[in-house]
């Protein structure tokens, strides 16, 4: 008789206890008081081999009904608090598909990309082609081609990051990471028949103290075109329409004055360096041009005929001009930018001002 009262008690208990569960772990920790390993049904179920024969095959079926019961009713109680929450949650969720979306923040392109595909797209307007080069060049690329032999006083101008290899062999040219975008002119005219008109966009590399105006890493363009009767006014023409598309602005196209001073660079001859009027005071003179109302852009000149030799063409049948600005520096005078480090930060601030 007490097992058959404990089994009405255990029933009634369950029973109160699941309908009253608000909540999943609840209802876990309900199951788990009755009907898990160390439940209190279990333990009456385990008990059984103790009860007289006669009542065993009574208690044993009381106690699997209940269990059973008590099963159904979890998993009805669990239907319920599952829908309750999914209805919960519709109501707290509910989205409006008529709504218009919020526009995701998208990203842009870097202020020196900008400058690279505008100065790609003015050089491809007026006929030049877009070629590259390897950042790890040899010596001779980087040099000797260029009419800069070994022992030659002009190396020191470029401070170069040397690279040391694996295995030297005595006829191996020595590896660097090169300091302009100058080999690419030997390497495309020992491939390319003139006439040719290139420009070649690109990282350079230089082992210099880093301050407001100089980076170990910063981008060049180089421009080279070669014909049977290119001359220097050939290239001022150009270089002056370059400028003015570069700096116009959306009201119009700006008068860029520039001017030619005599330079000396070993692998054109003549030499000289390219001056642009300075925009920041329109030639009166200011402190970003020194009071000179000038500001160097580039050096530039006419291909020396042993730079010719080095890549395969014969100097007497072929005469260009080549030259080579700082991206870096352009997009400084565009956007007005007095530190060059501000590029390579990484500082969103910065950044997205353009």
């Amino acid at each position: 008789m007490m097992a058959k009262i404990d089994l009405k008690l255990l029933r009634n208990q369950a029973q109160k206890a699941i309908d009253l569960t608000k909540d999943l772990k609840e209802l876990n920790d309900i199951f788990k008081r009755y009907l898990g390993k160390r439940g209190q049904l279990t333990q009456v179920l385990r008990s059984l081999e103790k009860l007289p024969e006669t009542k065993r095959a009574k208690v044993g079926k009381e106690a699997n009904e209940l269990k059973s019961f008590l099963r159904i009713k979890c998993d009805q109680k669990a239907r319920e608090i599952k829908e309750k929450i999914r209805k919960e949650t519709a109501k707290t969720e509910w989205i409006d598909i008529t709504r218009p979306g919020e526009r995701p923040a998208l990203g842009h392109l870097h202020p020196l990309s900008q400058v690279k595909n505008k100065t790609e797209e003015i050089f491809q307007l007026m006929g030049f082609s877009v070629v590259e080069g390897p950042e790890i060049e040899n010596e001779w690329y980087n040099f000797d081609a260029l009419n800069i032999p070994k022992d030659h006083p002009a190396r020191d101008i470029w401070d170069t990051l040397w690279l040391k290899p694996e295995v030297r062999s005595p006829n191996s040219q020595r590896l660097l990471l090169r300091t302009h975008t100058s080999p690419v002119q030997i390497r495309y005219m020992e491939k390319n028949n003139p006439p040719l008109r290139i420009i070649v966009p690109g990282r350079v590399f230089r082992h210099e103290a880093t301050d407001a105006s100089h980076e170990i890493n910063f981008y060049q363009i180089e421009g080279l075109m070669v014909d049977k009767k290119i001359s220097v006014a050939n290239f001022k023409a150009i270089i002056q329409h370059f400028f003015q598309q570069f700096f116009s602005t959306p009201g119009g196209e700006k008068s860029i004055g520039i001017r030619l001073r005599p330079g000396y660079f070993p692998f054109v001859e003549p030499g000289f360096e390219v001056d642009m009027i300075c925009l920041a005071c329109g030639g009166r003179g200011c402190s970003v041009c020194s009071q000179t109302g000038w500001l160097e852009m580039m050096g530039a000149g006419m291909v020396h005929p042993n730079v010719f030799k080095a890549a395969g063409l014969n100097p007497k049948n072929w005469q260009g001009f080549a030259f080579g600005m700082g991206l870096d520096r352009l997009a400084m005078m565009k956007h007005k930018i007095n530190d060059i480090r501000l590029f390579y930060s990484g500082d969103l601030r910065f950044l997205n001002q353009f």
